[in-house]
């Protein structure tokens, strides 16, 4: 896809709210709309990915892509842009929104199917995305001294009925499990599934350092790309990282416990409902994650700069 801009569009003042893509065109943030009877609205029926842009730079944008394409494959989804048309894109909205740090979305849903029609095979499929400041799962702040995570006993949409590897908007089991959270003075909250084993929580996956080693679930969660980025890192450095069951159990005798997300990056967890987890501060593994995380942004191998 070759994008074209009229002299009046690139010499206007960047969004500073956010920039989108929409119906095929740049626009503000504020101007971005959906169709009511999009289906990624009435049905929940898309997929998504969001890539973060810090300093100037995108970080690990290949894999989000890579992500986003085999998600929009699996649902039988086409954006309508190959690989390099969404980057084309990506890169747009970020340049028209003047951030050096963003959180860049990127959707393609179901669309609208034809007038008085229920089947899918009529719909024509919407892509759409959007550039906005930096969305914090967990504040610097809240970083440096760690949060309150709760465990909730509703459990996880099983992976038979909704595959969790394709990023999705089904979240009404993560948005009941928060407001229980919430109510017990914790910022974060982790759902089991069927059997009682940890999966993941709103937006982020989980790792426990257990006898040892770090535990994170393998199957039940996204396999986030901060989450194989923290598995890259460990590796690199000698530990060890062991992908398979995480109890509850096991999550409650841990030593340290931290969440991972585009959003924030290496979240440390230091209460775990209501008890501290270690000494009920971010321990020294979570913390030289935490710093390696942020210090890779400038790795030309993981990072991207934004085009001019």
């Amino acid at each position: 896809m070759t994008t074209t801009h009229d002299a009046t569009e690139v010499q206007m003042a960047p969004w500073t709210n956010g920039a989108a893509y929409s119906d095929g065109g740049f626009c503000s943030i504020e101007q971005a709309k959906i169709s009511v009877l999009d289906m990624g609205l009435t049905r929940s029926d898309c997929t998504y990915d969001v890539v973060h842009v810090w300093n100037g730079r995108f970080f690990r944008l290949d894999a989000h892509i890579d992500r986003f394409l085999e998600s929009m494959a699996r649902l039988r989804l086409d954006a309508g842009h190959d690989r390099a048309g969404l980057e084309d894109i990506l890169h747009e909205v970020v340049r028209r929104s003047g951030l050096r740090d963003s959180y860049v979305s990127m959707t393609c849903t179901r669309g609208r199917p034809a007038p008085g029609s229920r089947d899918l095979r009529t719909c024509r499929n919407n892509f759409y995305c959007f550039a906005v400041p930096f969305i914090w799962i967990t504040t610097p702040e809240q970083q440096r001294t760690g949060v309150h995570m709760w465990i909730s006993d509703i459990p996880r949409i099983p992976p038979e009925s909704v595959d969790p590897v394709v990023k999705n908007y089904h979240w009404l089991d993560f948005d009941m499990a928060l407001f229980d959270a919430y109510d017990h003075d914790a910022q974060l909250v982790v759902l089991g599934d069927l059997s009682g084993a940890v999966t993941e929580g709103a937006g982020y996956n989980i790792f426990a350092h257990v006898d040892g080693r770090w535990l994170t679930p393998a199957t039940g969660a996204l396999r986030g790309v901060t989450r194989q980025t923290v598995i890259d890192l460990v590796t690199a450095a000698g530990g060890i990282v062991e992908q398979g069951r995480l109890s509850a159990d096991d999550l409650r005798r841990a030593n340290e416990v931290l969440v991972t997300s585009t959003a924030g990056g290496v979240m440390p967890v230091t209460t775990l409902h209501g008890q501290p987890v270690g000494d009920g501060m971010p321990g020294p593994r979570t913390r030289e994650l935490h710093d390696l995380y942020w210090s890779s942004h400038e790795d030309p191998a993981w990072s991207t700069p934004v085009r001019a």
